[in-house]
């Protein structure tokens, strides 16, 4: 079970039909299920008539296509132009926004988020030394302006720690535009916006051995969790990798906070950092919480 399925997890929990009282209806969903970044995902939409959820679904479609396209590992992205060229011209802004925001979301964790990461991934996935690796790592070796963002040479960038939160946002932006209140996204990560009938929408946090180990009410609020071990690479190492060499310190890590993408990165992160470590980091990020460790 890897992580991304311990998130599909929590958003059966949130999908579920809650009790709106004797006298109040339980509203019927239009729901879409298709593939983001590579996993299953999934909206329920409240409130829409057949007509309107089939426009408001092509958006979602053309969302998630919009940022596979920027951030993806796995396609002709600009990512993958970006780490195989060296320098990515006209960066969109969008691409540039969340750029501003790994490096935010960077400094706030003491640099235990660092999309730079990418070459020890890589060599401890196919088992190959690590030093080289290591002196690929750096953030503040990346350059960004709105013309263009340039790496030295030899790094390269993952945003699998971010980018599916940032689908999660762009999907719940679109919803927004077209007049939705009622909605629960998972796009990996967890978005719900307004409520599920005449309650919250209910999201249950999986641990690694896919027992449930807390569940919380979410209305306009993001939800991630991340387990190093979900996914093991190379001779069994969890695919989670502490830029500074160490271990990971916890098995699970489930954070929320108003934006999906902030708590994709922050539940990324968190996953390296000792507790300290993680409150003096959550000291300056007030909006966002830890819904479970462990």
């Amino acid at each position: 079970m890897n992580r991304r399925r311990f998130l599909t997890i929590a958003a059966a929990f949130a999908a579920s039909p809650v009790a709106a009282g004797p006298d109040v209806a339980a509203p019927t969903p239009a729901i879409w299920t298709g593939r983001a970044l590579g996993a299953d995902a999934r909206v329920v939409l409240l409130g829409a008539s057949a007509a309107d959820a089939r426009r408001i679904f092509a958006g979602i479609e053309a969302e998630v296509r919009g940022v596979e396209g920027h951030f993806s590992l796995h396609a002709d992205s600009a990512l993958v132009r970006l780490n195989r060229d060296g320098r990515l011209a006209h960066p969109a802004p969008e691409i540039v926004e969340i750029f501003a925001l790994a490096g935010a979301i960077h400094d706030a964790t003491g640099g235990a988020f660092d999309p730079t990461v990418q070459p020890l991934w890589t060599a401890t996935a196919l088992g190959r030394g690590q030093d080289a690796a290591r002196k690929l790592i750096g953030w503040h070796r990346v350059r960004v302006t709105p013309d263009e963002i340039r790496l030295d040479p030899g790094m390269a960038l993952t945003f699998n720690g971010i980018a599916q939160g940032h689908a999660a946002d762009r999907v719940a932006a679109h919803l927004r535009r077209a007049g939705c209140s009622d909605v629960l996204i998972d796009m990996g990560e967890v978005m719900a916006l307004g409520r599920n009938g005449a309650a919250l929408w209910q999201a249950g946090i999986a641990a690694p051995d896919g027992t449930t180990i807390a569940r919380i009410a979410l209305s306009d609020r993001a939800l991630a969790t991340s387990s190093p071990m979900g996914t093991r690479i190379g001779a069994g190492a969890g695919h989670i990798i502490d830029p500074s060499g160490g271990a990971a310190r916890w098995s699970t890590v489930s954070v929320s906070a108003k934006d999906a993408a902030t708590a994709d990165a922050l539940s990324t992160a968190f996953c390296v950092m000792d507790a300290g470590a993680i409150a003096r980091t959550l000291a300056h990020l007030p909006a966002a919480r830890i819904e479970a460790i462990a």
